[in-house]
């Protein structure tokens, strides 16, 4: 029997990654993850870790405060810190959810997007009750639109405008698998 989303916090494990719970020790990684302009410059305004100003209190509100809207995970590489994985918007009555990945700016172009994306979709086809798995992307980030490729995604919407939390709407391309 497949499980309901939401009712564990996943442990994951790929050929190279892991993805699993963010702990204190992991502070100084999520620390530099929010401080890179280069990562956020395609993200939206709003994602849970830059909530406070102090990293620490992301990750101990993590899993209560944020816990039923989002499902966010760390990505480890040989146990070190790349990232953040995110499954959100979640839908029960049609069994939907989306996501999202980002990585410190060392760890980009090495492939750890595309593995961690396909651990999320193993999971969430495999493991839970989820049926459609969705994405977004600004339409500037092609980097992020080719691991969406990479992993059976289509294009199915070019260009929508949504609200990402800036002055105005962004324009921002839709996925699903």
């Amino acid at each position: 029997m497949k499980k309901k989303l939401f009712s564990e916090i996943p442990d994951l494990q790929g050929k190279r990654l892991r993805l699993g719970r963010l702990t204190p020790e992991h502070a100084d990684g999520l620390q530099e993850l929010v401080n890179s302009e280069n990562v956020y410059r395609y993200l939206p305004t709003f994602l849970f870790e830059k909530q406070y100003p102090d990293v620490r209190d992301v990750i101990d509100r993590l899993y209560d405060e944020c816990w039923k809207e989002s499902i966010i995970l760390g990505i480890f590489l040989n146990g070190g810190f790349c990232g953040l994985a995110e499954m959100y918007g979640y839908r029960d009555p049609i069994h939907k959810i989306s996501v999202g990945y980002r990585l410190l700016e060392r760890c980009w172009g090495k492939g750890i997007a595309t593995e961690a994306l396909g651990i999320m979709i193993d999971y969430l086809y495999n493991e839970t009750d989820i049926e459609i798995i969705t994405a977004s992307t600004m339409i500037e980030n092609r980097a992020s639109a080719r691991v969406l490729n990479r992993n059976g995604f289509d294009l199915v919407v070019h260009a929508a405008e949504e609200d990402w939390g800036y002055d105005r709407p962004t324009a921002a391309d839709k996925w699903i698998r």
